[in-house]
């Protein structure tokens, strides 16, 4: 199995306990992030990590029952490209999941990209929905989402930076309605690059372990 014998891999999921709670990172507002770029692991190990966190999510908010429902923290699930990691979870999530606080916002570019069960799941519970420029046969399935305002023409003409949107309030739909986003504006923010490698150092001292005890753990265990 190559998800044994690589390297990388291995010392991801062999190790015998996790280092860090998904319940507890929900509970406690902490923030995980997971960079799963193909050209930095590559497409295997990327859409199997993904497939794999995105069930212990699911299952760490459906463990808040045991919480009555006005303790529940909000916790928010962001996920990029996330046709490549839309498994029947993704449905699971959309339909059950808010109940517990868990809340998705998922991106991707078209729609042919997603399967019909978890398309049919995400139009039919998702509330707020924004569209950037799109084709023409993304525009012919999201004008449903945007009329009677927008047209396809409209959101095939889009121009760049400008969004189409559709916000859910206190559980009412309301008129759908554009705005442009402001990239230079974000571009021009003061950014600090070594208070972002502080962070990591810190939370690799306090969730991470040496990669030789790991690889020695596995290889006793393994019998390497």
């Amino acid at each position: 199995d190559r998800f044994v014998t690589e390297k990388l891999m291995r010392n991801i999921i062999g190790q015998s306990k996790s280092a860090f709670s998904f319940r507890d990172i929900m509970d406690n507002k902490k923030i995980f992030l997971a960079n799963l770029s193909k050209g930095k692991i590559g497409e295997e190990n990327s859409t199997f990590l993904g497939l794999l966190l995105v069930p212990r999510i699911l299952v760490a908010a459906m463990s808040r029952a045991d919480l009555p429902p006005d303790q529940r923290k909000d916790f928010y699930l962001y996920v990029d490209e996330f046709q490549n990691f839309s498994t029947p979870d993704f449905a699971q999530i959309l339909a059950e999941a808010r109940k517990y606080k868990l809340n998705l916002i998922v991106a991707n570019q078209y729609i042919a990209q997603i399967q019909d069960d978890i398309r049919n799941a995400v139009f039919g519970n998702v509330g707020t929905m924004c569209s950037f420029r799109i084709g023409a046969d993304d525009a012919e399935y999201m004008e449903k989402q945007f009329e009677p305002v927008f047209t396809q023409r409209d959101l095939i003409n889009l121009g760049i930076g400008e969004v189409g949107t559709r916000l859910l309030i206190d559980g009412q739909p309301t008129r759908p309605f554009s705005f442009k986003t402001d990239w230079p504006a974000i571009q021009g923010i003061p950014r600090n690059e070594k208070m972002g490698e502080i962070i990591k150092e810190i939370s690799r001292l306090k969730y991470g372990r040496d990669g030789r005890v790991v690889e020695s753990e596995i290889a006793v265990r393994a019998e390497f």
